[in-house]
């Protein structure tokens, strides 16, 4: 029995509407409640993200074999017990610990959700309806309107505090997966397991592959800056946690309106030159912000305009990556098995974002104190994507090349 659209769409919208009213607002309770400094919260941040992307390849290799109802209830079990050690525990430990389980969770049931989703696309486009980019798109779409509730839901809630509103968010989780175990297929298609002779090490002999996973990092790398790197912008211009939660609904409405036009468009573009065209929009948004850190912030709501360029030029990027970039790996991974080669694709980016979170939480710190060098951490930011996007030009070029040779036998 097939798994309806339906039920994997709903599920993406609850799943964001129960990450985006905790997620955001946790560099603000790191740093006022718990007291941190820059570095520290942008540890604990990328740890969490790691603990999602960077361990996918595990959630994929065990979707793969164990399949993929299985994974998504133990990622939705994984992540209560995240948010519980968030409302509960008031000290470091705790929520680090929390916020390591919440990521963990991530990495249980969004495989298994993408190869679900990979699947379902490759049989409708083999029926001449949506393509597989489409659904992915799709996705996306019906993501970012959890995203839209989340932060929104989140605002409304702060004044009750973060650890309250963690609790609500792991009630929401307990309440999915319940639908989930009602309603997802006890035979659910999943994968075949990982053939003989492949293995985690074998993904990462191929070298093309290897190029295009880490230019591909710095897409999760960028876009995760909405948590690290957003907030201090808004901070220097004289904003305060109230205006985080507009950002994020202009995000998600830019996902929800333009999402599925700009798939479109990108698919006619060819990925060869959309997929660089996503990360240099990123780049410029960090460079729009590079331009102003250094001046004095503008009166009034003007004082946002930085912050509002860098969300509409990160999302628009988001926009073509996201569904170019997953619509792509099953060009990598052939006959073999989909979980894992997703998994290495979202593990390159947690890699990413801990090791680029680390890096740059101290600093982020120059960004608050006036002068020229408040544009160096946004330079280096602006950096990270543009050699993405220059190497992409090259990387895609040789994937070309691949494609083309085993059909033309």
């Amino acid at each position: 029995m097939p798994v309806h659209p339906f039920l994997l769409l709903s599920n993406q919208l609850v799943f964001n509407l129960g990450f985006y009213m905790v997620v955001p607002f946790l560099a603000a309770y790191l740093r006022d409640d718990l007291l941190l400094a820059g570095a520290s919260i942008g540890l604990v941040l990328g740890l969490r993200t790691f603990c999602q992307q960077g361990l996918f390849v595990f959630g994929g290799a065990l979707s793969d074999r164990l399949g993929t109802r299985r994974l998504i209830l133990l990622g939705c079990v994984v992540r209560v017990l995240g948010y519980l050690c968030l409302g509960l525990g008031g000290s470091l430990g705790m929520v680090v610990l929390g916020a390591c389980l919440t990521g963990v969770g991530g990495a249980l049931f969004s495989p298994a959700i993408s190869t679900l989703v990979a699947q379902l696309g490759a049989a409708s486009e083999a029926k001449g309806k949506r393509t597989r980019a489409q659904y992915f798109a799709l996705l996306a779409v019906w993501g970012e309107s959890g995203a839209v509730l989340g932060p929104l839901l989140g605002a409304l809630l702060i004044g009750i505090g973060f650890q309250a509103i963690a609790l609500i968010g792991a009630a929401v989780f307990v309440v999915a997966g319940l639908i989930l175990g009602r309603f997802l297929p006890q035979d659910a298609p999943a994968p075949s397991p990982t053939p003989r002779g492949l293995d985690w090490g074998t993904i990462f002999t191929d070298r093309l592959f290897l190029a295009f996973v880490t230019a591909h990092a710095a897409f999760l790398f960028s876009y995760n800056q909405l948590y690290l790197a957003l907030p201090v912008e808004i901070t220097r211009s004289g904003g305060n946690d109230h205006d985080l939660a507009p950002m994020f609904m202009i995000a998600s409405l830019l996902v929800i309106t333009l999402q599925l036009p700009i798939a479109r468009l990108a698919r006619a573009m060819g990925y060869q030159r959309s997929l660089p065209l996503g990360f240099a929009l990123m780049a410029l948004g960090f460079a729009a912000v590079a331009l102003s850190a250094p001046h004095a912030a503008m009166p009034g709501l003007m004082r946002l305009a930085p912050a509002v360029t860098l969300v509409v030029l990160l999302t628009l990027g988001h926009c073509i990556v996201r569904p170019i970039g997953m619509d792509l790996v099953p060009h990598f991974a052939g006959a073999r098995a989909l979980g894992v080669y997703y998994g290495a694709l979202a593990s390159s980016g947690g890699i990413a974002v801990l090791v680029g979170n680390v890096a740059l939480g101290g600093l982020l710190d120059r960004a608050l104190v006036a002068g020229p060098d408040a544009a160096l951490p946004w330079t280096v930011l602006a950096a990270v994507p543009a050699a993405s996007a220059l190497a992409m030009l090259v990387i895609l070029r040789r994937l070309d090349r691949r494609i083309s040779v085993p059909a033309a036998a």
